[in-house]
């Protein structure tokens, strides 16, 4: 039995209540009245014994009717509204006309939700702290072991090329003339010995970065550049002016400036460098331009894990890289960062 049908049973059984009482009170008053009395005497041509119960009837049946469509559309708002809690959806209630203790459950449905709603949002804030937290020890667990990778590598491997390419150019120099193709081979041996050391600067580069810790952009950019040019043949340029940024924007940029060397070392088989940092315009324009062998851009933007990294990183800081190549020419590589001031700054 539904709400309706049990309203209009409610309405029915006061209506016949009212009627009873009616007779009773009318019996009691006027005694001396009969029921056939009662029975000829008519209103609106219907006798008076049956025009009472009729209406007291009929005005329960519509009591009973409009009552328990409200009722109904009360028990189905606060239905809807437990629906939208379970659901996790914000809900609106429109409380004009309700009764006190309809008010007060909406109210407590409130409340429920308002706890429900601050304690998912404290369990992601603890996922999401879990989950920082696990990346900072893994980053960092990775960052150790490629240290130590960087230091076997440089310790060991780096210095035996080195000694070995001492060694083949002590050979070259002093070796008297002989057969030309004997001599040919020796000299491919010194380039691929020299070509193989290029190819571990640019490993230890990427596996050992310089850090910016406590330095600004510029000094991490001279550092690095000055420790690079001891140990290539080539010939490094760079001006670097000096301007403040924010430490996300010079990290990134430090990152693809890393990446640029590393192809630059082990690719380009370039002679010349040159590394430009400036500030020009609104714009944080950085360049690196060398003079060796080119390449498809195109190609390599789809292939290459480091180009798609170096892409990435300048979205993240808002700005565009564009890089150009042109065989046996060189390439230049530009990163536009813009300089966003904040408005109380720009005040000041």
């Amino acid at each position: 039995m539904n709400i309706i049908q049990r309203q209009i049973g409610w309405g029915m059984l006061v209506a016949l209540f009212v009627f009873v009482l009616i007779v009773v009170s009318f019996t009691m008053s006027f005694p001396s009245v009969r029921l056939t009395d009662l029975w000829e005497r008519n209103l609106m041509d219907i006798p008076f014994i049956l025009f009472v119960p009729s209406v007291s009837l009929a005005v329960g049946l519509v009591f009973g009717v409009f009552s328990g469509f409200y009722w109904k559309k009360q028990f189905q708002s606060i239905d809807q509204v437990l629906h939208d809690v379970e659901e996790g959806r914000t809900f609106q209630i429109n409380e004009t006309g309700s009764f006190d203790e309809i008010k007060s459950a909406f109210d407590r449905i409130k409340k429920i939700q308002k706890q429900i709603t601050e304690q998912a949002m404290l369990s992601q804030k603890l996922a999401n702290e879990k989950a920082e937290d696990q990346e900072n020890r893994i980053q960092e667990i990775i960052s150790q072991e490629r240290n130590r990778l960087a230091r076997e590598l440089h310790d060991s491997v780096s210095q035996q090329l080195f000694a070995a390419s001492m060694l083949m150019s002590a050979i070259n120099e002093t070796k008297a003339p002989a057969d030309e193709r004997e001599t040919k081979q020796l000299k491919m041996v010194e380039s691929m010995i020299h070509q193989s050391q290029l190819e571990m600067r640019a490993l230890l580069l990427h596996l050992r970065p310089v850090a910016l810790k406590g330095k600004t952009l510029q000094e991490g950019i001279e550092e690095l550049i000055i420790e690079l040019s001891q140990k290539v043949t080539m010939e490094i340029n760079w001006k670097v002016e000096d301007f403040p940024l924010d430490k996300g924007v010079e990290d990134h940029l430090f990152r693809i400036l890393q990446e640029s060397l590393s192809n630059t070392l082990r690719h380009s088989k370039a002679n010349e460098l040159e590394v430009l940092l400036i500030n020009r315009d609104g714009f944080v324009i950085l360049r690196v331009v060398d003079d060796g062998i080119g390449f498809d851009v195109e190609e390599s933007k789809a292939g290459s894990y480091g180009m798609q990294n170096m892409y990435e990183r300048a979205v993240e800081i808002g700005g565009t890289l564009k890089i150009v190549s042109v065989k046996n020419k060189g390439t230049r590589l530009e990163v536009k960062v813009p300089i966003l001031k904040v408005k109380d700054e720009a005040n000041d």
